[in-house]
């Protein structure tokens, strides 16, 4: 099987312009199997940026199912463990977004992302015999969480990978508050968050890819936001008869999404959240997404449909402009 990566390092992109007068600080790293860049402009944008780094290198070796020392590996590999606060606090948060959102997102799902292993070094489609031997392990009533104690059921596991990257958008933008940072921007690999105005004082821009080519398929223009976009063209394969898995799955199949979907961007005051219902609102389609917006309410939404349609609430028309060459039509979503 030959493995195939989307061109852009990330779902939504950032386009910056200057701070003012002065150069924005910048700073770029690879963390959480992704390249991320922060910047921020005014007194004390470095140090803030140097402490959000380090935060971010430390959410991953909490989180990370890969490192052995994490406390997700420990998790999974004794199947009991106690674990640092802020390990809890994302699992328990990982529990009430499974809970919304009805299932389709779920963290259990460990065992057939290591099954497909789309984003590994040797991808392959398992046979049907082979996903349904590992379904009965997959739904969160096999994770249970006291506290800091967490414990799995015989051969479960979890990985955060859906909801770990804005889990550390929302610190970042913690740091920037606390540092008075008044703008700043921070792409984390598809989960973008947005620290008030530009210092000229409009807004920042945001571009969201499209899904089908190398360009954008329309730009946003926020503030004080996160924007996390999730896509079926980021990470992928191509298997030998030629069809294209994806690494987003479907914890009622176990098997890539099959999705009327291209891409979808979840916008709120929550990075954790909106990652969550970015991946489960892929899972669910348009139909069912837009379902779930009318009734949670609390975040805006663009969606990207395999039949040329951009989508967005309501409250976005205004703030969302469709690239120049795209062939895209811009609807709204009614209420």
């Amino acid at each position: 099987m030959r493995r195939f990566w989307a061109i852009a390092l990330s779902c939504v992109l950032l386009l910056l312009s200057g701070c003012g007068a002065a150069a924005p600080e910048e700073l770029t790293l690879f963390a959480m199997d992704t390249y991320m860049t922060l910047t921020a402009c005014g007194d004390g944008a470095k140090d803030a940026l140097e402490e959000a780094a380090q935060r971010i290198n430390a959410l991953e070796q909490l989180f990370s199912r890969t490192r052995e020392d994490s406390d997700v590996s420990r998790l999974n590999r004794q199947g009991s463990a106690s674990l640092h606060p802020e390990t809890a606090e994302l699992l328990a948060l990982s529990l009430s977004c499974a809970e919304a959102t009805g299932g389709a997102f779920d963290v259990t799902v460990a065992p057939l992302v290591s099954l497909w292993n789309v984003t590994g070094d040797t991808p392959r489609v398992p046979a049907r015999e082979e996903i349904d031997a590992l379904m009965p392990l997959v739904g969160v009533e096999h994770l249970h969480l006291d506290g800091t104690s967490a414990s799995l059921d015989e051969g479960c596991a979890v990985d955060l990978g859906g909801i770990a990257k804005g889990y550390a958008s929302d610190q970042v933008a913690a740091i920037f508050a606390a540092r008075g940072i008044r703008s700043g921007a921070v792409s984390l690999g598809g989960n973008v968050y947005v620290c008030g105005t530009r210092p000229d004082g409009t807004p920042w821009r945001v571009a969201v890819q499209d899904p089908q080519g190398a360009g954008y398929a329309c730009i946003l223009s926020l503030q004080d936001t996160f924007a996390v976009t999730s896509g079926a063209y980021q990470r992928n394969f191509t298997a030998p008869d030629g069809t294209v898995y994806h690494h987003i799955l479907d914890p009622a199949t176990g098997a890539p999404a099959q999705s009327d979907l291209l891409s979808v961007t979840v916008l709120g005051a929550s990075g954790s959240v909106a990652d969550a219902y970015s991946t489960a609102l892929f899972v669910m389609g348009q139909r069912q997404a837009e379902a779930f917006w009318r009734a949670q309410g609390g975040f805006s939404l663009v969606l990207i449909t395999a039949d040329g349609r951009v989508r967005c609430t309501p409250d976005l028309s205004e703030q969302l402009t469709l690239s120049e060459d795209t062939s895209y039509v811009l609807e709204v979503i009614s209420p």
